[in-house]
């Protein structure tokens, strides 16, 4: 009897966007999210409609069932979490990656990934289930969720085709060829 293999849902939790200071960083955030495998993210501190408006555009282009909401409090979204998954943590005070993620690969429930912005409160590190380090230096969230989350999945995301994608790049050794949907394509 063929036994059936659960697909792990990713979901990223950014905490304190401050859209003055974090505008791209957290686009950027959203875009690395989308393009490495989660399905979606919840972003808290300042609601911020044109940060929404970028990242749902994209996924509209480029295709994906991504997802992203706003939550006034990062409590809510890990409470609510609670009955539906686990959760990491990414800190560079945390575990090496290296050393928890065989562990991590092998729950039977989806993920929360949780990235901060601004100081992450301590709270965070108490409610996560692993608080994981991608390396033990500073760097940016943007890298940590990329590294993460490349190697949570195995490298398997680097050639994710969206079906449903209006817009698509065609691999050249030089200049830039964007496939369209509703064009023969754009030589940019």
């Amino acid at each position: 009897m063929a036994r059936l293999i659960r697909v792990m849902r990713v979901h990223v939790l950014r905490l304190g966007h401050r859209p003055a200071r974090d505008k791209r960083v957290t686009t950027h955030l959203m875009l690395a999210a989308r393009a490495f495998g989660a399905s979606g993210a919840t972003y808290t501190g300042m609601r911020d409609s044109s940060l929404e408006e970028s990242v749902l555009q994209v996924a509209s282009d480029w295709g994906g069932d991504f997802n992203l909401e706003y939550a006034e409090r990062w409590n809510s979204v890990v409470d609510g979490w609670r009955g539906v998954g686990r959760i990491v943590h990414l800190t560079m005070y945390g575990m090496p990656i290296l050393d928890v993620l065989g562990e991590i690969r092998e729950i039977d429930s989806d993920l929360l990934i949780v990235v901060g912005g601004v100081k992450v409160p301590g709270e965070v590190y108490d409610v996560a289930d692993w608080n994981v380090a991608v390396t033990s230096q500073p760097h940016s969230e943007v890298s940590a969720l990329a590294v993460f989350l490349h190697e949570l999945f195995g490298g398997r995301k680097l050639g994710a085709v969206f079906g449903d994608a209006r817009l698509r790049i065609v691999p050249q050794t030089r200049g830039k060829f964007v496939e369209g949907r509703f064009n023969d394509g754009l030589k940019i």
